[in-house]
């Protein structure tokens, strides 16, 4: 038998960052004079040192090593229980060699660090960062987050606000501010913020962002309207200088030559429409004077059935009208409905029950700029169909002039539906519809 061994205390406690320590007695149990090395194993070995490391003992001599535990302030090592065994080998006897165990109660420490990434973003309307949390504590932590702005000129959005977070871990939360008043030109604002991250057991952390607002409107969009304004004004000052004079120039040549080709190809026509005009005349005299030569009676000298003085007509006009020319308008006074599934309707009936009215023209009419939607309808003895919907705020003034036109049978309605959605303050909504056609 090699050695034996004894600890001064199975269970130590220790805080991260500190040091503890306990004995073990070493005793040769063999018969001869036997070195032995004293070493941890286990979780705890590497921050576990043993002094002296070696001793040599005469036969049934003891000795004493100290073993010092120095766990480090750091999220590798996890609190909590952590067993480990002291060994003792022996140089004569291995088999001989013996392992006593003890556990080290290791406590917790918080430790949680943040940063806003980046630390400065540019917009004109929004900023999107993240917040950076990093728990470099030994035990699991939950974090809360919270936003400030302390001129109260930004908007926050997070992603989330609580994270849960083991030892050792980091959470990226994205975060997106928007500036509450916006502007079109002027200089960079910067709006500086602070994002709080809260642990338990722990002080509050405050870490800080700038939003850097921009004006809306792009830095190179007025430089390139002038250009494009110099650019433009160049082409005219060319086009009235240059192009213009000579185009007008070719044209005036081009129908100088054509006008002469037009006279010279209709002189050419009249002298051959003269020459056949005389050829005609000399034929129809031959042709008389052969029919009158064998006893017949030339075609002109006889009046033609149905010409001369109280002769009919030939053809009759005949012209139908296409109805009564109509106008008319639908005017809506609906109230403010927040269901925009439900309209206020103001129908129209024809003054004569008997006609046909045809639709061929209509006016849309929004002039104070109202928010909704308009329908018209189609109602035929209290079945309604929709023939139009349009949405107000798309329009102030909308013709529409049909090709195929709309035609009302005798009894049928034309009926205005509004669903109103102005804001409070913009009352009742108020647009209207203008008519044309004719009743058949």
């Amino acid at each position: 038998m090699g050695a034996t061994a004894t600890l001064s205390e199975a269970g130590l406690v220790a805080e991260p960052g500190q040091e503890t320590s306990c004995s073990v007695t070493v005793r040769n149990a063999g018969q001869v004079v036997d070195q032995f090395t004293v070493d941890v194993v286990g979780d705890a070995s590497g921050w576990a040192t043993a002094e002296p490391a070696t001793i040599n003992l005469m036969p049934g001599e003891t000795g004493t090593v100290t073993v010092r535990f120095a766990p480090p302030r750091s999220s590798d090592v996890p609190a909590g229980t952590i067993p480990f065994g002291v060994r003792v080998f022996s140089s004569e006897d291995p088999a001989g060699s013996v392992v006593e165990e003890g556990t080290v109660e290791l406590g917790a420490f918080t430790e949680v660090t943040a940063e806003i990434v980046p630390a400065k973003v540019e917009g004109a309307s929004k900023a999107d960062f993240e917040v950076a949390v990093d728990n470099r504590g030994n035990r699991p932590v939950a974090v809360e987050l919270s936003p400030l702005d302390p001129e109260d000129e930004l908007d926050f959005r997070l992603e989330r606000d609580r994270a849960e977070l083991k030892p050792g871990t980091a959470a990226f939360i994205r975060m997106r501010t928007r500036p509450r008043k916006r502007f079109l030109r002027g200089q960079p604002v910067r709006h500086r913020f602070q994002v709080f991250v809260t642990a338990e057991g722990a002080e509050p952390l405050k870490t800080e962002g700038t939003m850097v607002q921009r004006q809306l409107l792009p830095k190179w969009l007025l430089p390139a309207l002038a250009a494009l304004l110099v650019l433009l004004l160049a082409l005219v000052t060319l086009w009235f200088t240059v192009l213009r004079p000579a185009v007008k120039s070719a044209a005036r040549e081009a129908a100088a030559e054509q006008n002469q080709e037009i006279v010279k190809a209709a002189q050419d026509a009249g002298a051959g429409a003269d020459q056949a005009k005389k050829n005609a005349d000399q034929a129809k005299q031959n042709s008389e004077q052969a029919m009158k030569a064998v006893g017949l009676t030339p075609p002109g000298d006889n009046p033609a059935p149905g010409s001369g003085p109280g002769a009919p007509p030939s053809r009759t006009a005949n012209t139908t009208a296409d109805g009564t020319p109509t106008d008319f308008r639908v005017a809506a006074d609906a109230n403010i409905d927040s269901n925009v599934n439900r309209f206020a309707e103001f129908p129209y009936t024809l003054p004569d029950p008997a006609k046909t009215l045809v639709i061929t023209d209509l006016v849309l009419q929004n002039p104070r700029g109202d928010t909704g939607t308009l329908r018209l309808l189609r109602d035929a003895n209290g079945t309604k169909n929709v023939l139009l919907e349009v949405g107000l705020a798309n329009f102030r003034d909308l013709d529409h002039h049909w090709l195929q036109a709309w035609r009302f049978q005798p009894g049928e309605k034309i009926v205005l539906a509004v669903s109103c959605q102005n804001p409070g303050d913009r009352g009742h909504c108020t647009p209207s519809v203008s008519f044309s056609g004719r009743i058949e």
